[in-house]
């Protein structure tokens, strides 16, 4: 066991755990509560040591069943060890995510700790045409339960209405983020904005809004320490519409049929040329708002505006390419900006269509 210099003296408030404390909102999180008095204890848990201060540290990964050996003094959890970039193997990143959120519950549970926070994203409520802006954040959970990384948030959901039944006593709190933005965030969405091009779909009306991880970590900060019941939806105030998103990024858009689009899209993927199914699109091209009403009631407000939230987005991709979520190199998104992202990729497609008949 690792352990960081905790202070004395401090209230007989709760003991808190972060799970994925060694990095990005994980580590704002643990940072946060080690300075707050109501907090008497933080415990890191993390796969290796991180540079947070003042907190315990306990080095172990979340899907070790002999997780609730290192939470016997804990009152509350939170878990933000979830993997997201595009880049994880489908597998691997599901039985992470999910596994991982299993054991930390189960480990809670068996520790006697009392509450659980579990982070997924708004992505559980689908992105559709349909969608009102905002969600209000008991809508129905209407993503699609497939492989993608919302396929796996919904499964951490219903672990999170599960689990009080399974084990009696054990309070279960999910916090749903919008798009996550901040240093070394890697998702389908950050992979978006570093297309030439970026993707519209004829007809539809997208509503961008964003959660920078300084943000999360403040508003987890409340939910632990004033006790904030959820659901419970995190992001900026408000929405961009597409055209403010192109005056920012200084992108144009490429608008496209939806049937193409997505079509397209899914033949991509199934030939692993792209590492998301078509559905992620579907975020890229229709509103998934989320409506922070409960965190506003508790008095909570964002540091950060979604203008200014995707800036940070576009200064941290500097440099980056992706084509419908791949990344490229240089000369292909040379290529890509000459014909649109998803032109380009459909042209892709063909040539390997083209080159199977060849072969036969």
């Amino acid at each position: 066991m690792a352990t960081g210099k905790v202070r004395h003296g401090r209230s007989k408030g709760p003991v808190v755990a972060v799970t994925g404390a060694a990095t990005g909102a994980g580590r704002l999180l643990a940072a946060r509560l080690a300075e707050r008095e109501e907090i008497r204890k933080v415990v890191a848990i993390d796969d290796h040591r991180g540079d947070v201060p003042n907190v315990t540290w306990r080095v172990v990964d979340i899907r070790d069943p002999l997780l609730s050996n290192r939470l016997s003094d804990v009152d509350v959890i939170v878990n933000l060890d979830v993997l997201r970039s595009p880049d994880v193997d489908p597998r691997e990143r599901r039985t992470h995510n999910v596994r991982g959120a299993q054991t930390v519950v189960t480990a809670a549970a068996a520790a006697r700790v009392r509450r659980v926070v579990l982070v997924t994203s708004a992505m559980v409520y689908g992105a559709g045409p349909a969608n009102e802006t905002p969600l209000a954040e008991d809508a129905a959970l209407l993503a699609e339960a497939n492989s993608s990384i919302a396929g796996d948030y919904l499964e951490i959901e219903e672990l999170a209405v599960g689990a009080p039944l399974t084990h009696p006593g054990l309070e279960v709190t999910v916090v749903r983020p919008a798009a996550l933005v901040g240093p070394e965030v890697d998702t389908v969405i950050t992979r978006h904005f570093e297309a030439p091009r970026l993707l519209s779909v004829k007809g539809s009306t997208p509503g961008w809004q964003f959660c920078h991880i300084e943000d999360l970590a403040g508003a987890l900060e409340l939910v632990v320490v004033e006790d904030i019941p959820g659901p419970i939806g995190v992001g900026c105030e408000g929405w961009l519409g597409q055209d403010e998103v192109a005056e920012i990024t200084g992108k144009r858009s490429i608008e496209l049929p939806a049937a193409l689009t997505f079509g397209m899209a899914q033949r991509l993927h199934r030939l692993g040329i792209t590492p998301a199914p078509a559905t992620d699109l579907h975020y890229v091209a229709y509103p998934w708002v989320v409506d922070c009403a409960r965190l506003r009631a508790a008095g909570w407000k964002p540091v950060y505006d979604n203008a200014t939230a995707l800036r940070v987005m576009i200064e941290e991709s500097a440099g980056r390419h992706a084509v419908v979520g791949r990344r490229v190199g240089g000369k292909e998104a040379t290529m890509a900006t000459a014909a649109g992202a998803t032109v380009a990729a459909i042209g892709a497609a063909a040539a390997i269509r083209r080159a199977r008949k060849r072969r036969r």
